[in-house]
């Protein structure tokens, strides 16, 4: 345990905030300093072929131990963090023996972990946590997932006697602006399926996932004297607000669950003679998924012919629900959840209300469901992962290897 949460730490503390503005990949200059330290980690412990591109993007090989032909799989996490919360200077605190209370994050803010409030919690007690110290998100998001893969397959190497097929690794950047599997060579990495450890609560498996887009809606205005505007002032804000105002206004992130979409407002910045509004659209059905996007066109449309400024907008595909990518191969599901009920973990089988690097890439001819990799709360100062979770992701993905190399 205590050599995961080194590993764990040393991984959380390096900043590897990603940028959406950035034109670069990676995004930011400062995931390179832990992309270049899971290079040295990934030799360290043995394995073949480690190489980085130009584009930060590390692979590795653990070669095959077996006499027989089986399929090359891969387990893939990314390493940048979200852009939402402050991923500088994260101090990690270490909650041993979880007693079910309260946990005081920070006592001089008041920042208080709560189990009333974040019931899963409750789940955990006894359990060993690692929170934030609440002033920045943690980075279980996805270091739980790199800490996972690079301890399995130390654990692999160390343990000759379990037989496996050759097993590949693959670290990305940029996953969390959407950006992570753009400039992934799926040829190169040679493997005919793969897993992203980017889940979850224990025992998360998913294999569909929104299909989702983002929107740039830009309003140009006329500023005149307020005392002499009527019929000159046309106020941006005023029209992005009325524009905000139209769309459904229960299907928000707050108000939905399950397979429910919807809109988001992420972003606004405006003036009179300029406002824009950043969104994006998500939706586990493709046919209503192509309805919102339909209906931020006729808004845009509308607003475009009702006011005398001008309103424009850039809309952008994302990824889609891999389900369409993954059923035709259901068997490697199978796998996974018996690889989970092998290790005794009830799978929680479920859509992603979100996406992976494994969406992309299931569309770019690599089908790569999404296992858990322990943490709760991503994207937050509220975050947490229990040590015992990542323990059970390091069982999984051993447990694949295994019954990947059996003989048909």
């Amino acid at each position: 345990m205590q050599h995961i949460i080194d590993r764990f730490i040393s991984y959380v503390t390096i900043d590897t905030q990603s940028d959406p503005t950035s034109e670069t990949t990676p995004s930011t200059h400062k995931q390179w300093k832990l992309a270049h330290k899971l290079v040295e980690d990934l030799k360290t412990i043995g394995l073949k072929d480690v190489s980085i591109d130009d584009n930060a993007y590390i692979m590795a090989t653990l070669p095959s131990n077996i006499d027989h032909d089986v399929p090359t799989i891969g387990f893939i996490s990314h390493f940048d963090t979200s852009p939402d919360f402050s991923g500088t200077n994260v101090l990690p605190k270490i909650v041993e023996n979880y007693d079910g209370k309260d946990i005081v994050l920070n006592e001089e803010k008041n920042i208080i972990l709560s189990s009333s409030y974040f019931d899963d919690l409750l789940q955990y007690i006894g359990q060993t946590l690692i929170t934030t110290d609440g002033t920045t998100l943690l980075g279980a998001d996805d270091k739980a997932g790199i800490t996972e893969i690079v301890t399995a397959m130390e654990y692999l190497i160390k343990h000759p006697e379990i037989k496996h097929g050759t097993i590949r690794i693959g670290f990305t950047p940029d996953e969390e602006i959407g950006r992570g599997a753009h400039k992934f060579d799926v040829e190169k990495f040679g493997a005919e399926w793969a897993y992203t450890m980017d889940g979850s609560q224990i025992g998360e498996l998913e294999y569909e996932n929104f299909n989702a887009a983002s929107a740039k809606i830009t309003i140009t205005g006329k500023s005149v004297h307020p005392g002499y505007a009527k019929g000159k002032m046309v106020n941006a804000i005023v029209i992005a607000n009325k524009l905000i105002a139209e769309l459904p206004k229960h299907e928000i992130p707050e108000e939905t669950e399950g397979r429910e979409g919807f809109f988001h407002v992420h972003r606004f910045e405006g003036e009179i003679e300029h406002a824009t509004i950043g969104l994006i659209i998500r939706d586990h059905d493709g046919r209503h998924f192509q309805k919102r996007k339909e209906l931020l066109e006729s808004l845009v449309f509308k607003f475009n012919n009702t006011n005398a400024g001008s309103v424009t907008m850039e809309l952008k595909d994302q990824y889609f629900n891999m389900k369409e990518k993954v059923e035709p191969v259901y068997h490697i599901v199978e796998i996974a959840k018996k690889a989970m009920e092998d290790v005794g973990i009830k799978p929680i089988i479920k859509p992603i209300r979100g996406g992976t690097d494994g969406s992309q890439l299931s569309y770019m001819g690599l089908p790569c469901p999404n296992i858990f990799a322990g943490g709760h709360n991503f994207h937050g100062k509220y975050e947490y992962v229990p040590v015992e979770s990542m323990q059970k992701a390091i069982e999984v993905i051993v447990r694949i290897c295994e019954l990947t190399a059996l003989p048909k």
